[in-house]
């Protein structure tokens, strides 16, 4: 069986990443996302499985111990990390996998799975991203400037990936993002699993 391609997705806060990427597996049953653990409190909505796996500190750090992690980042005071398990077991089920995660997870990911491609999105302007962070309506001035400064930090590390998407339009990024899955699909070494015996049959001499 053919096996999938692990893909991290990194952008900065209010570029788009997670509307891009439910599109994405909306539409396209052999992909699927990584649900994280984590050690925060659920909120109201969400479910455990679905939204992120909800274990304790205690649970946490006994997988932690045990190597349960492809990654995993503490951030304030809480705990989040993606299975190594859960991804090995997909991945060999011929499904491609993706990692919602910042730059620094996917370096962590790369560093034990080579293989991985990277994505990187970007909003198509500074002010863009400000217009959009702003829209959400939830933080004040302050809190959004710090939210800047942290964004174009992170959006240096675009040159970490193997593909850049701008979200400027969503329906033209989302095309984009599909036709990086499109292609990793035809590389050779997956179409070599893929037609195998096709392969054989068309080199045989009768």
């Amino acid at each position: 069986m053919q096996t999938g391609t692990l893909f991290t997705v990194s952008a900065p806060s209010g570029a788009g990443k997670t509307s891009l990427v439910k599109a994405l597996v909306d539409s396209d049953s052999a992909v699927t996302v990584s649900v994280s653990h984590t050690t925060r409190t659920r909120r109201p909505g969400e479910e455990h499985g679905v939204n992120y796996h909800f274990v304790d500190r205690e649970q946490f750090l006994e997988m932690l111990d045990r190597d349960a992690f492809l990654e995993h980042a503490q951030v304030f005071d809480n705990y989040y990390g993606t299975s190594k398990e859960w991804v090995e077991q997909t991945l060999a089920a011929g499904r491609d996998v993706i990692l919602e995660i910042d730059w620094q997870g996917a370096a962590q990911v790369r560093r034990l799975l080579p293989d991985t491609v990277g994505i990187f999105i970007l909003p198509p302007s500074q002010e863009a991203l400000r217009q959009r962070l702003t829209g959400r309506g939830q933080d004040d001035d302050s809190v959004i400037e710090r939210r800047m400064d942290q964004a174009i930090d992170e959006m240096s590390h675009y040159v970490e990936a193997d593909y850049l998407v701008i979200n400027d339009n969503f329906d033209q990024a989302l095309a984009e993002l599909r036709a990086v899955i499109a292609a990793q699909r035809q590389r050779l070494v997956h179409q070599q699993e893929r037609y195998n015996d096709l392969l054989q049959a068309l080199l045989r001499h009768d």
